[in-house]
C-alpha cells in the first residue's frame, strides 16, 4: 500500500490520490459503439455482443417467471432465511424514505405544492462477472417496489456455459422483480434505455457494473433517468490506536476483494497501527480463495495516510469522500458531526461494511471515486418523481402579476408578460370579448416604462 505521512497542519490533497477517474480511457468511446449497435439493430445486436462478450446467450433474453420462482428450491433453506432478513430490513428501512406531496395555502387561495409520483418502470442491473450479487437485486428493487413503481426489469449477463445464479434469481423471486432478462454489459443498458424488440424500455436504469456498464448509463443518461455513475468500490477506515489490526485488516479486505481496480485507505493518526494492520493483512491474504485479486487491488491502489491529529484524519477523510466510511475510535459518535463527504458512514469497531452490504438495511448502491461529495447512495427517492403544483385564484393573480410582468419585460419576453396582462384586463376590467382583448396588446403586455439599466464595465 502507498503510505502518505502528513505533518502537523498538512492537509491532504485530491493530486494525491492519483485517481484515475469513474471510467477508464475508451470505455465511452467502446459504450457508444454498443449502444449504436443496439439502437440500430435491436435483439440481433443485442444476440451478437452478448455472444461476443459473454460466451453464451439464450434462444429468448426473457427468463420465464417459473424459472424465476423456481430458483428458491434450487437454494440452501439457509440463504432463503438470510435474504428474507435482509429484505425485511431493508424495506423497513426504506419506508422512512418515502416522498409525500404536499401544498401549502396563501391567504388569498393561492395553492401550491408538490405532487410525487413514482417513474413507471424501473431497469435494476445485477454484475455477474467476477461473483454473483444477490444482495444488489434486493438494494436495487426494494426502494423500487417502495416508491411504488409498477415495472421492475432485471438485467444480469449469463455465464459462459449459458446459466444462471440461483442466488440472483432467488434474490429476485423474492424482492418481486417483474421481468428478467440474461443480458448484461453496456448492451443490456442500452437494450432498456431505448428498447428492442423483446425487451420493452425502462424510465429509470439504476445499478452498479463494469465499467463499460458505467459509461453506457452516462451515454443514455437523459434519455432516460440514471442513479449514479459508480466506479470501482472503495473503502476508507478511520482508526486511532486503539482499533484492532486484524479487524481493520479484514475490513480493508472486504473491499479489495471485489476487484483489481477496488481501492482502500487507511486513515490514522496512529502510526505504530500501520505495521500492525499490514502484518495482518499479509497472513489474511495468504489464505483468501480470492488471493490474487485482494492483493492486485491493495498493492496497487492502497493507500495508508497518517496524520500528526484526529482533527487532520477528518480532514484527509473529507477529501478522499470515500463509498464506505468505517469509524473505528473510541470517540468514533463524536466523529461523525465532522464527517462531510462519505456513500455510506459505519460507525464504531462493531459496524463492519459487509453489514450494510446485505442486511443492515441502507441501500449499498453508493457513490465512489470521491463522488461523494455532490451525490446520495440510492434510496426510495431515485424512484420518484416530484412534479410542482400551481393554483392561482383570481386574487392571488392580481397580487403578482405587476412583479411576473416587470420580470419579463427585463428578459425581453413580450409573451410571457401578455399572458399574464391579458388575465389582468379579464380579471380587472370584466373584458371577455377577444377582439377588444388583442387591441393595444403591446400595452397590456407591457403596462410600464422601465429605466435602461446601467452599464455594467469589467
Amino acid at each position: 500500500m502507498k503510505r502518505i505521512d502528513l505533518a502537523a497542519g498538512q492537509q491532504l490533497q485530491e493530486s494525491d490520490l492519483t485517481r484515475q477517474g469513474v471510467l477508464p480511457p475508451g470505455a465511452l468511446e467502446a459504450a457508444a459503439d454498443i449502444i449504436a449497435q443496439v439502437r440500430a439493430g435491436g435483439d440481433a445486436a443485442v444476440r451478437e455482443l452478448t455472444l461476443r462478450f459473454d460466451g453464451a446467450c439464450p434462444d429468448a433474453f426473457r427468463v420465464p417467471d417459473e424459472v424465476v420462482r423456481g430458483a428458491l428450491d434450487l437454494v440452501d433453506p439457509q440463504f432463503v432465511a438470510a435474504i428474507t432478513k435482509a429484505a425485511d430490513q431493508i424495506r423497513s428501512f426504506h419506508e422512512h424514505e418515502r416522498g409525500q406531496s404536499w401544498t401549502t395555502y396563501r391567504p388569498d387561495g393561492t395553492v401550491l405544492g408538490v405532487k410525487v409520483t413514482p417513474v413507471a418502470s424501473a431497469g435494476i442491473y445485477v454484475p455477474g462477472g467476477r461473483a454473483q450479487y444477490p444482495s444488489t437485486v434486493l438494494m436495487d428493487c426494494i426502494p423500487a417496489k417502495v416508491a411504488g413503481v409498477r415495472r421492475i426489469v432485471m438485467v444480469t449477463p449469463p455465464q459462459k456455459d449459458g446459466t444462471l445464479s440461483a442466488y440472483t434469481l432467488a434474490a429476485a423471486a423474492l424482492a418481486g422483480v417483474d421481468e428478467v432478462y440474461a443480458v448484461g454489459g453496456a448492451q443490456a443498458i442500452a437494450a432498456l434505455a431505448y428498447g428492442t424488440e423483446s425487451i420493452p424500455r425502462v424510465a429509470k436504469v439504476v445499478g452498479p457494473g463494469n465499467a463499460y456498464v458505467a459509461a453506457a448509463k452516462k451515454l443514455v443518461s437523459g434519455d432516460v433517468g440514471i442513479d449514479m455513475v459508480a466506479g470501482p468500490s472503495e473503502v476508507c477506515v478511520l482508526a486511532d490506536a486503539q482499533a484492532n489490526p486484524a479487524v481493520v485488516a479484514a475490513d480493508l479486505m472486504a473491499q479489495a476483494e471485489h476487484d483489481p481496480q477496488a481501492t482502500c485507505y487507511l486513515v490514522t493518526p496512529a502510526a505504530e497501527l500501520v505495521e500492525p494492520v499490514l502484518a495482518a493483512l499479509d497472513a489474511f491474504c495468504a489464505q483468501s480463495p480470492r488471493e490474487q485479486i485482494t492483493r492486485a487491488s491493495l498493492d496497487d491502489n492502497g493507500v495508508v495516510v497518517v496524520t500528526d491529529g484526529m482533527d487532520d484524519a477528518l480532514a484527509a477523510v473529507n477529501v478522499i469522500a470515500p463509498e464506505h466510511l468505517e469509524l473505528h475510535a473510541v470517540d468514533a459518535w463524536d466523529l461523525l458531526g465532522k464527517v462531510e463527504n462519505a456513500g455510506a458512514i459505519f460507525v464504531g469497531p462493531w459496524s463492519s461494511e459487509p453489514l450494510g452490504d446485505y442486511v443492515a438495511g441502507p441501500d449499498h448502491t453508493l457513490p465512489t471515486g470521491g463522488t461523494a461529495t455532490f451525490s446520495n447512495p440510492l434510496g426510495v427517492y431515485d424512484f420518484e418523481k416530484r412534479s410542482s403544483v400551481i393554483g392561482y385564484t383570481r386574487e392571488g393573480m392580481l397580487a403578482d402579476a405587476d412583479a411576473t410582468q416587470v420580470m419579463a419585460q427585463a428578459e425581453g419576453l413580450w409573451a410571457h408578460a401578455l399572458s399574464v396582462g391579458v388575465r389582468r384586463r379579464v380579471a380587472q376590467d370584466g373584458i371577455d370579448d377577444p377582439a377588444r382583448l388583442t387591441v393595444d396588446a403591446t400595452a397590456t403586455a407591457w403596462p410600464h416604462e422601465l429605466a435602461a439599466p446601467g452599464r455594467v464595465t469589467l
